[in-house]
């Protein structure tokens, strides 16, 4: 049976994988919140993993350690669209909830990079 986005609930990271280009996959581990069949990710409006979602949304996500080095568990495969409005903020408020640090990091957010939501739903089979 393959692995679900429920299956990450306890974790704490993911690996977000995007591709470049030329087809070169490029993992970040990233805080994450999972609400039904999405998954909500924050990201710095200038980081490079927005730039490969725009050119290609297929994406994969893993639990993983801190550094994302260790893997565990399957990938699970879905789609990435960058979100604004209720459902940004939606997601906003989960990760909220699952991260006290993201909470703290809000406080500075006015002196920080402008930030981007990123909605990523499950690849259909």
């Amino acid at each position: 049976m393959p692995a679900t986005f429920s299956s990450l609930k306890s974790e704490k990271y993911v690996n977000l994988e995007t591709k470049r280009k030329n087809g070169t996959a490029i993992a970040t581990p990233v805080w994450f919140a999972v609400d039904g069949d999405t998954v909500y990710v924050i990201s710095e409006a200038d980081a490079g993993k927005l730039k490969r979602i725009r050119n290609n949304p297929s994406v994969r996500l893993a639990a993983c350690s801190f550094d994302g080095k260790q893997i565990r568990g399957e990938w699970i495969e879905g789609t990435a669209t960058i979100i604004e409005g209720q459902e940004a903020a939606r997601g906003d408020g989960l990760l909220d909830q699952k991260y006290w640090m993201k909470r703290v990091g809000n406080l500075f957010q006015r002196w920080k990079k402008p930030r981007v939501w990123i909605a990523i739903k499950a690849a259909s089979r």
